[in-house]
């Protein structure tokens, strides 16, 4: 599809082993490594991008932004359009309601600084990919040694679809969220973990599925502690006025508050079924794929699919309940349509996984090594891929 001893980095990033539950110090203290650490692999990130355009198409760059505009390709567009014009009624733009307006909202409100909605978008990402990588290193803190959670913001960035994380999508900013409001409750901050939430699932769909996570987190603490139900534990209900927000939105611009899934139906050919039947589409149509497509949209979609599922049950026998909720959520949700499309950027939301590659990375360092280089040698590869034009999820 075309469109218009350990491993090194891991190592260095480990730092110095630390006590279970470091990580329930202040939230104020600023990992300053670690914002250096996410700065640094964007500059390479974004450099390899365009050195990948530079070779690959062999003509200069578009713009004055071009470093940053051979990114602006599939989705990214289209956040930059409701930046700039909001949700509209009739053309093309109007397909734009099915993504969720946190986002470019975000974009509009820094561009009215930049005056540049690309540059807008780039520093949200920005800011917002700085605050995952410490919200993940604190939330693991809780659970891990202080070397394992900072292993796992390595493996965090270094996934093959991480480059989703720098750039004009929503990734980042969403996986901020998530992280924050799982914090939040693990901390018994409950308001905060509402709010949080609510601004999630005004940013993707499956900001909703922190209502199940963080209920079930609920009764663990329920179970963990003094055994009587706790009022703060509503606020988790807040998670959905963010979605009703997004369903306002939808109602302002066409009069239907559910017209997003008519237009996912139509345009993205997304309609709820079971698993099996996506699963099932993507190899009965494999032989009829030239053999690009059969990779990118049919074998990589599959080894996502399966790598979800695996690190899933994995969760269940090895982390906490509420992040195996998160993870079956997820994983059922993109799996659950008819026509599977861009499993391998879904996955990278799916954080707990980075618990149990670090873990691994940590007590076998040969086989850290190996996942490391496996998912920087894809990621080089789909990041090529990208900033040409042709698909790459």
């Amino acid at each position: 599809m075309k469109k218009r001893q350990r491993p090194t980095v891991p190592g260095q990033l480990a730092g110095k082993p630390e006590a279970h539950g470091a990580g329930a110090a202040s939230l104020g203290r600023i990992d300053w490594q670690l914002v250096g650490f996410v700065l640094a692999v964007k500059v390479v990130v974004v450099w390899v991008g365009v050195q990948a355009f530079l070779i690959g198409m062999d003509q200069p760059l578009p713009s004055p932004n071009g470093w940053l505009a051979v990114w602006n390709q599939w989705d990214a567009p289209h956040y930059l359009d409701i930046a700039r014009d909001g949700y509209v009624l009739g053309g093309e733009q109007e397909r734009w309601i099915v993504f969720y307006p946190l986002y470019p909202w975000l974009i509009r409100a820094a561009a009215f600084v930049l005056r540049d909605e690309l540059v807008a978008a780039f520093l949200v990402s920005a800011i917002a990919s700085v605050a995952a990588a410490l919200l993940l290193k604190r939330l693991g803190e809780l659970d891990e040694p202080e070397r394992v959670a900072r292993l796992s913001v390595f493996f965090l960035f270094a996934f093959p679809t991480a480059y989703f994380l720098h750039i004009g999508y929503t990734e980042s900013l969403f996986l901020a969220l998530a992280l924050g409001s799982f914090l939040a409750a693990r901390r018994r901050r409950w308001p905060w973990a509402g709010a949080l939430g609510a601004l999630a699932a005004m940013t993707r769909i499956n900001g909703l599925l922190l209502i199940p996570a963080l209920a079930v987190e609920a009764f663990l603490q329920y179970r963990e502690g003094e055994r009587r139900p706790r009022a703060e534990w509503l606020w988790i209900a807040l998670v959905g006025a963010g979605f009703g927000v997004y369903l306002l939105v939808n109602w302002q611009v066409f009069g239907d508050p559910w017209k997003f899934l008519w237009m996912q139906e139509r345009y993205w050919d997304k309609e709820l079924t079971w698993p099996w039947v996506g699963i099932r589409k993507q190899f009965t149509d494999l032989p009829r794929r030239p053999p690009s497509d059969a990779q990118m949209v049919a074998w990589q979609e599959m080894f996502f699919v399966a790598l979800g599922l695996a690190c899933t049950v994995w969760s269940w026998l090895r982390l906490r309940t509420s992040y195996a909720v998160w993870m079956t959520c997820n994983w059922l949700l993109w799996t659950s349509t008819k026509f599977i499309l861009s499993a391998p950027r879904y996955t990278l939301v799916l954080f707990p996984m980075y618990f149990l590659l670090a873990r691994v990375a940590d007590r076998r360092p040969a086989w850290g090594a190996v996942i490391a280089l496996w998912s920087l040698l894809l990621m080089g590869l789909f990041i090529t891929r990208f900033v040409q034009g042709y698909w790459a999820f």
